[in-house]
């Protein structure tokens, strides 16, 4: 296993955030306006640690989970959902992987049970592993949910997507498989996805978006002219 240094993303302006449940609507950007863009530039500043291991190799008593960035059609900014259970909690979808299960269509299963979403499209993935270790509260909580499982955290394959659908797709109810998770959802640039996510899943979310960064746009409601 190799601990990494993970740095934050930089700072940027940063567009108003509107949030809505799955009745609202809003017009997407044409798939058009796709482009690639180069990478995000890393900040110099202190950050948590991220752990990661080898594709093959997830450590040892971590639950293996997938995690997904679900970008607009123009690749600019990410779904990001807020909780049922904690309030003020907001974070990218993510799931356990059954048995047997290979990553990327639990990837597909995932979205698919969470957000109702089926037009989308992989555009890529993180080649590792990445760990993040639960509190201790939070460990006990999920472990007896789990059928009193030990698992020290989790392990997650993460996916970026890009959208192809219309907003009206996305249902927090899911395909009706799972309970729901989520009570309301909106866009919204990397960095505020980080700004928003529990402190112990932030070192995870600035490494997979880090590694998404070259597939991603900048909003232009967010950049000035010099």
């Amino acid at each position: 296993m190799v601990v990494v240094s993970v740095a934050r993303l930089p700072p940027i302006l940063v567009s108003p955030i509107r949030f809505r449940t799955t009745a609202t609507r809003r017009r997407l950007l044409p798939s058009s306006a796709l482009r690639l863009t180069r990478p995000l530039s890393s900040s110099c500043s202190a950050s948590p640690l991220a752990v990661v291991a080898s594709m093959e190799t997830p450590p040892e008593n971590y639950r293996t989970n997938v995690g997904i960035c679900l970008a607009d059609p123009s690749l600019t900014k990410i779904f990001t959902a807020s909780r049922i259970d904690i309030a003020n909690t907001w974070q990218m979808p993510q799931g356990g992987i059954d048995a047997g299960e290979d990553p990327r269509e639990a990837a597909f299963r995932e979205l698919r049970e969470e957000t109702g979403v089926t037009s989308a499209e992989m555009v890529a993935e993180v080649p590792v592993w990445l760990t993040y270790d639960f509190p201790v509260d939070v460990k006990e909580k999920l472990n007896a949910r789990w059928g009193g499982t030990n698992w020290k955290g989790q392990a997650q394959k993460w996916f970026l997507f890009r959208f192809t659908g219309k907003e009206d797709e996305v249902n927090l109810n899911g395909d009706g498989s799972e309970r729901p998770e989520f009570c309301e959802w909106t866009w919204m640039t990397p960095q505020q996805v980080i700004e928003k996510a529990v402190e112990f899943k932030k070192p995870v979310y600035e490494a997979a978006l880090k590694h998404f960064a070259p597939y991603l746009q900048s909003d232009p409601a967010t950049t000035t002219s010099s």
